[in-house]
């Protein structure tokens, strides 16, 4: 037989050890979490206003008169709002060509740039072919190599078929872009392939099954896509730099340069001016659609 446990009990008057209180402990959770939810909105907001104070300077800046620009200390809110600013910065520079030049590179370049990447994505997803990942594993490598890697030879290639300061040398360079076909790639991936098969069994072909099937349902990333190829193209500086010489050619970031050497530094005023008009139309886009965007590119990364 086994022996009973031996219990020890105190002595009737002797003191006894005090018992911890599980609830004693408790507030410290909430306040470690209150405190790390402080310190966390503090970071985000110093981080906010590194984008947010230029941001803000920049656009009441473009609406001051000049004699508020210089002075110290700095006004931040302007005492009065002058549109003189805008009006000498548009007769400073033919910025209703620079407009017309960016709006036809910009959707031009755009519509053909995701064209390719669709009928990329599709194939590489859908079509077997020999080589097909080799030519994959080339493709997403050059989203390492910065693009100044090749701007010596389409420079070369441009100017041997006199494209020069030509709307298609702006344009026709810039339209393969790995990036947009990688995120339309890896949404494809996710599509029940039994529906393409279902299309294949009744005649359907590659151009019918990726026009009617594939791309309704991949309408949300090709818009995220898009809306990225159409920010990037409209604040391109470098190619349409070097690739035009007059100013009837030129696209709003260059005309902000050439804005300057009208200028000089002379006339903050107009030059702010001309910068909130030429950014002006991607910012409006992109606060408007800037959850179609992020909520794109989280997707497709989980995907």
């Amino acid at each position: 037989m086994s022996a009973a446990p031996v219990t020890h009990r105190p002595a009737p008057g002797a003191p006894t050890a005090p018992v911890p209180d599980p609830a004693a402990r408790r507030p410290r959770g909430p306040h470690r979490s209150r405190r790390a939810t402080v310190g966390l909105g503090l970071l985000v907001l110093a981080c906010s206003l590194v984008f947010v104070v230029p941001l803000y300077w920049l656009l009441t800046s473009a609406l001051k008169p000049n004699e508020q620009i210089y002075t110290w200390p700095l006004t931040w809110i302007p005492r009065s709002i002058d549109l003189g600013n805008v009006v000498e910065a548009w007769n400073a520079a033919p910025f209703d060509r620079f407009f017309v030049n960016s709006a036809i590179t910009t959707g031009v370049g755009t519509l053909l740039e995701m064209g390719l990447a669709i009928m990329s994505a599709y194939a590489f997803a859908f079509i077997p072919f020999r080589y097909k990942k080799v030519l994959f594993v080339l493709v997403i490598g050059s989203l390492m190599l910065p693009g100044h890697v090749t701007l010596i030879v389409n420079y070369i290639t441009v100017a041997n078929l006199g494209w020069l300061n030509t709307y298609q040398g702006l344009i026709l360079p810039g339209i393969g872009s790995a990036f947009a076909m990688f995120l339309l790639y890896q949404h494809m991936r996710t599509l029940d392939p039994e529906i393409l098969q279902a299309a294949e069994i009744d005649g359907a072909g590659h151009v019918r099954r990726m026009l009617t099937i594939v791309v309704p349902l991949t309408s949300p990333m090709i818009l995220t896509a898009t809306l990225i190829v159409l920010i990037g193209k409209w604040n391109e500086y470098v190619w349409p730099l070097i690739v035009t010489s007059t100013a009837d050619m030129r696209t709003l970031p260059i005309g902000l340069l050439f804005l300057r050497s009208q200028e000089g530094y002379s006339d903050w005023g107009a030059l702010l001016a001309g910068t909130v008009m030429a950014s002006a139309p991607m910012l409006l886009l992109f606060f408007l659609a800037q959850k179609r965007i992020i909520g794109g590119l989280a997707a497709g990364a989980l995907k």
